[in-house]
């Protein structure tokens, strides 16, 4: 029988609420894959998308409180750049749970095969 141990990561569940909440949207799906690529200033996200300049603010605060995204000061504009590091945290987050379900069937498949 397998045991399934939790990949041992400094975070509280707190912040795993933050990552997914963040990641749950599909705007600020689209918000990290962009600048995960390149960086790009607030108000050249904000003109790709059918929102108020101040709703893709929002967005970066939520991405930003998760970890997913870091913004900077570059001139007069505030840059924003993905972070692939907090993806990397989720799916092994995600990976944990995985194995926890894959697990669970090949335990059920064993007693199926038993009967």
């Amino acid at each position: 029988m397998v045991v399934y141990q939790a990949p041992q990561m400094d975070l509280s569940n707190d912040e795993v609420d933050r990552i997914f909440r963040a990641l749950a949207d599909a705007t600020r799906r689209d918000i990290v894959r962009r600048t995960l690529t390149e960086e790009a200033s607030i108000s050249d996200l904000a003109h790709r998308y059918d929102m108020s300049f101040a709703a893709v603010q929002k967005h970066i605060t939520v991405l930003e409180g998760a970890g997913l995204v870091t913004k900077h000061r570059k001139g007069r504009e505030r840059r924003i750049r993905g972070n692939p590091e907090a993806l990397r945290t989720a799916q092994t987050l995600l990976n944990a749970y995985e194995r926890i379900w894959q697990g669970r069937i090949d335990r059920l498949d064993a007693v199926l095969a038993d009967n």
